[in-house]
């Protein structure tokens, strides 16, 4: 059989090729919004229990361990999209065994970054923390979380990298309830350890990774029970060309959290510095971004749930050349962040002295920041689905070089700069300004080469109908 008719037996066996967009987007990108939720209130609870039961030092010290975590998503990003958007391709032009090779690679990768981490994090633990910009007294406590967490890196990278290779075979409520379990576990013992056993930031840290463990069981024992694909010896071996693949392809999403990481990092050394010269003092601005940094991760789980829901979907028909189903599918994500995106921008401004009060109670001076910090750095979270879905959508069409520069265009072209420059004039205010300029700037950028991106898909769809 020739590859074309293997790529158009393939489009009409599988629901991707042919089922409704929008029934696929919510079919897909449900699962995916609520795994990134469940990334998400890892943090929050933690978040939320340490604020009531052990304080401001508590909340500021997850921030400082933060860039850990974003580290984690990067690294399970970049192995467990990468190795789906090219398992995606590869089933939709009709090559089981390549994708099942990209499954196994992307297992093999994952466990080996996984541990990796987690040594590194052990051995040089107080520097790095001292790096991420703890301050002398937050320091014990992020000392205390973080030792225990990194054990959790292994289970929490293959547990979400293995969940986008399960959307990918079209299984997104198994992705999602791997997921979900772990957050229900980490939400439970979370008030046991911290205030029943009173375990402090040791109990939070223990609850969170005994929920990464439990979601890591469940999404293993899919590995050998694909619905397309069937695993082999063989599809263990790595290849070059197959990570090189992997990495290209995951490239995208993983810089999108790299730069995530950095802002993280200059922010908070930022803010105590800039904080200090201010009547807030330092800790107050480190506590106050780290739970703001946290809320805006809900409203981000939509958008980038939204987006990677899409990843199969385009990818399978991009590979077989179903172009006009592809631009639909981008748009619909499109419009479905940017309704998201209102509401995000509406509850930011108007409750926000509301949202920092569940994280536990401040001075005035505490809650005074919190709101202004809401307002200013959150006030064009109107535009922010742009970005993630573009970068997504470029990703997925195989264009990995535009994709990687479209995760990057907010946090390191544009926000980066700014929270180093602005605050040299205008004291701590000038981190909040830096953010609503840098999420302009990115939207203006993405819609440029989105627009350019649709009219080439027009014309490979004019081109197929004519062939």
């Amino acid at each position: 059989m020739k590859s074309s008719d293997t790529t158009l037996e393939t489009s009409q066996e599988n629901p991707l090729g042919y089922e409704k967009e929008s029934k696929l987007l919510v079919g897909f990108a449900i699962p995916c919004i609520i795994s990134m939720l469940v990334t998400a209130l890892y943090n929050i609870v933690d978040q939320i229990f340490i604020g009531q039961g052990v304080g401001m030092l508590g909340n500021a010290a997850t921030n400082i361990a933060f860039p850990l975590s974003t580290t984690c998503t990067a690294i399970s990003l970049l192995l467990g999209i990468g190795s789906a958007t090219n398992f995606s391709l590869h089933l939709g032009a009709g090559e089981k065994d390549e994708s099942a090779k990209y499954a196994g690679n992307g297992m093999c990768l994952m466990a080996v970054f996984g541990i990796s981490l987690f040594l590194l994090t052990t051995i040089f633990l107080t520097p790095m923390l001292k790096f991420f910009g703890a301050t002398t007294d937050v320091l014990p406590y992020a000392e205390a979380y973080t030792r225990i967490t990194a054990i959790g890196f292994p289970f929490l990278i293959a547990n979400t990298g293995m969940s986008k290779l399960i959307l990918a075979d079209g299984s997104p409520r198994y992705s999602m309830i791997s997921m979900l379990i772990g957050a229900v576990v980490n939400t439970i013992l979370d008030p046991v350890f911290i205030f029943v056993l009173n375990m402090g930031m040791t109990g939070a840290a223990l609850a969170t990774i005994i929920g990464q463990m439990i979601s890591f069981c469940i999404s293993l024992r899919y590995m050998f029970h694909f619905k397309t694909i069937r695993l082999t010896k063989d599809s263990f071996h790595v290849t070059g060309r197959h990570c090189r693949n992997i990495f290209m392809l995951g490239a995208s999403a993983c810089f999108n959290q790299i730069a995530m990481t950095v802002v993280q990092i200059v922010m908070n050394n930022t803010l105590a510095h800039y904080g200090a010269q201010s009547v807030y003092g330092g800790d107050i601005p480190l506590a106050c971004s780290g739970i703001i940094t946290k809320v805006n991760m809900i409203f981000m789980s939509f958008v980038i749930g939204i987006s990677q829901g899409t990843q199969p979907v385009i990818g399978f028909n991009y590979g077989a050349k179903k172009y006009r189903r592809v631009s639909n599918t981008y748009l619909l994500a499109l419009s479905a962040a940017s309704v998201l995106s209102v509401i995000a921008f509406i509850c930011f401004q108007v409750f926000p002295r509301q949202i920092i009060s569940a994280f536990g109670n401040g001075s005035e001076l505490y809650f005074q920041f919190s709101e202004r910090y809401f307002r200013i750095y959150m006030f064009l979270t109107i535009i922010n689905g742009i970005q993630p879905v573009t970068s997504n959508f470029f990703n997925s069409i195989g264009k990995s070089r535009l994709g990687v520069f479209m995760s990057l265009t907010r946090q390191i072209l544009f926000l980066l700069p700014l929270i180093v420059i602005f605050p040299i004039f205008m004291g701590i205010d000038g981190v909040m300004y830096a953010g609503p300029i840098a999420d302009g700037a990115a939207a203006v950028v993405c819609g440029y080469f989105t627009v350019r991106e649709l009219r080439e898909l027009k014309q490979l769809e004019n081109n197929a109908a004519v062939n």
